[in-house]
């Protein structure tokens, strides 16, 4: 029997999960000498696979927030109708602290880190775990494995909900060594996402408050990052390519880079370095839809670059605060336009459910493209 087909990818995987130490206990073993096949990229299953794509250049644009509002509304604007994304600098904070704090959780004795390991999902507003990036449910091949990121993630739960409980709520359950740090990250976090909101409003010529009284949106959950260096980095991967399911993230990266994205005109990718003291914003799928398409959510995946050191990102999500809520296509934005609303409305219960019957590419929007007379 051929050695691929005597791998068991199903008992494999529950034996990865079953060690509660994701990748980081992995290499920490030493029993690895090669990388598992549970985490070999599409591209990389065979050693003779060519490497990853190329990139093409393209300057991601850097907005100074201190500028005159009307050029800041101006330049929010051009950005998220060509390449939705943008770099943000004078925010009034620096990230590196969070960054050390989530370096710190992921780098902690075993031990003390995988009581928080989980794949159903938070417990009390926290987890930690390798995400597989499950086949969708429509997948042709209903018994696929899910390819595992080389990356291991702290999830935080940040709505309002989520902080207000006794004890501190999710980010009192943290470890003492990233507590603090990421709590006050948190909070500037949370406001530098009402000044964003408000100039992406602005941007879309509705006025400033009108995205937050449509969409009622608060950062709602804090990913950590924390992806792990390669013996073989061309054949793993940080992420599979994915658009974001918020209305828009707000993201910390360090010095390592690996961030790449479908910028530009040809559909190629394209790196999106770190740029020191700055922060990334990322325009979601949601706010394509409020927006009617005016405003772009594009695919973008995680390199892995290094075979020596990791590299830690923090992303935070903007999304509405109620799974219930209504969202579809400002209605003033589409009459102003004189184009037609390009999606049904629907709520982030639905949302959510076609991402996970659809996959995270963009197939799922059809889902809510509306019905004509004619159907």
């Amino acid at each position: 029997m051929d050695t691929a087909d005597a791998y068991d990818a199903k008992a494999a995987l529950a034996d990865f999960h079953a060690t509660r130490a994701g990748v980081r206990g992995l290499i920490e073993s030493g029993a690895v000498v090669a990388v598992p096949p549970l985490f070999l990229a599409p591209n990389g299953r065979h050693p003779s696979t060519p490497p990853l794509e190329t990139t093409t250049p393209f300057a991601v644009p850097i907005i100074d927030l201190s500028s005159p509002r009307p050029s800041v509304v101006a330049l929010v604007r051009a950005a998220a109708r060509t390449c939705g994304f943008f770099h943000v600098t004078n925010h009034g904070f620096r990230p590196g602290a969070a960054l050390a704090a989530a370096r710190a959780f992921h780098e902690l004795p075993l031990v003390a880190r995988s009581p928080f390991y989980s794949l159903a999902g938070p417990v009390e507003g926290v987890f930690y775990s390798t995400m597989p990036n499950d086949p969708p449910r429509r997948a042709a091949d209903p018994a696929a494995i899910p390819i595992l990121p080389w990356r291991d993630t702290l999830h935080v739960n940040i709505g309002q909900k989520h902080l207000t409980t006794p004890g501190g709520g999710s980010l009192g359950r943290l470890p003492t060594e990233c507590q603090d740090a990421l709590a006050e990250y948190q909070r500037a976090v949370s406001d530098l996402g009402k000044t964003v909101a408000g100039l992406l409003s602005e941007a879309l010529g509705v006025g400033e408050g009108r995205l937050a009284a449509a969409t009622r949106v608060e950062a709602s959950t804090m990913a950590c990052h924390y992806y792990l260096p390669c013996t073989e980095p061309t054949r793993v991967m940080g992420s599979l390519e994915h658009t974001d399911p918020s209305l828009f993230a707000v993201l910390a990266q360090d010095a390592m880079g690996g961030l790449v994205a479908r910028l530009g005109g040809d559909g190629g990718w394209t790196d999106v370095p770190p740029v020191p003291d700055t922060l990334l914003v990322n325009i979601g799928d949601l706010l394509k839809v409020v927006s009617n398409d005016e405003f772009k959510s594009v695919e973008h995946k995680v390199r892995i670059k290094s075979t020596r050191d990791a590299r830690v990102s923090i992303a935070v999500f903007f999304n509405p605060d109620d799974d219930s809520q209504l969202i579809g296509p400002l209605p003033e934005l589409v009459a102003a336009a004189g184009t037609p609303e390009r999606y049904r409305s629907f709520t982030m219960a639905e949302f959510m459910e076609s991402r996970r019957d659809l996959g995270h590419g963009t197939s799922w929007i059809t889902r809510f493209e509306p019905i004509s007379e004619s159907d």
